[in-house]
């Protein structure tokens, strides 16, 4: 089934949005809305599997694990986290909508 990153974003964004595109044998794929979005305070993600993520719109910044420097994702830019490494949104951009792509695998 064909479909666009860019379909059907929301005006309102209140609260980010998880999509999943689709999903089979541990792998799934899904797309990630955010505008001004960020993990609460004292959130981390410490996941179980890896996640390969993109940024196709917008920007955002990722803590991972202890690191001192938030790394600052654009569109175009990757990153892939392996499982149980610590990590949060910081930030995304409050003036655009963020459109991400991320992969989950084993």
């Amino acid at each position: 089934m064909k479909g666009s990153l860019f379909d059907d974003v929301p005006e309102e964004l209140s609260e980010e949005v998880f999509e999943t595109l689709c999903e089979n044998d541990g792998v799934k794929i899904e797309r990630i809305l955010s505008r001004g979005h960020a993990s609460p305070e004292g959130f981390w993600y410490d996941q179980a599997w890896n996640e390969f993520v993109l940024v196709v719109q917008g920007s955002a910044g990722l803590r991972i694990g202890n690191e001192k420097t938030v790394r600052v994702l654009n569109a175009g830019d990757h990153l892939n986290i392996g499982a149980h490494t610590r990590h949060r949104v910081e930030w995304t951009d409050p003036t655009c909508d963020t459109i991400w792509l991320a992969v989950h695998y084993p």
